[in-house]
């Protein structure tokens, strides 16, 4: 299994913090990006108007990164502070 997490804006559109995906035909972040459009029907809209960040296992990651069983993927819009 692989946990992926969301963050601020997408965690609030999508209305959850995180899911549950089974490792099966998952290779790369890209692959779960591409999971995730099956289970929300958001999420490829979302993707295309905002910059996605990700990172797997708390560290910042493109979306060919090799992902295992056990990861956590998270994904979050850039953040900015003042």
């Amino acid at each position: 299994m692989i946990t992926v997490h969301f963050f601020a804006l997408f965690r609030e559109q999508l209305d959850c913090d995180s899911i549950e995906l089974s490792c099966e035909g998952l290779n790369t972040v890209e692959d779960v990006s591409a999971r995730l459009a099956t289970e929300f029907s958001k999420w490829p809209s979302l993707t295309q108007k905002y910059q996605v960040l990700v990172a797997v296992n708390q560290t910042m990651v493109d979306t060919s990164f090799k992902v295992n069983s056990g990861d956590e993927v998270a994904f979050f819009p850039p953040v900015t502070g003042g």
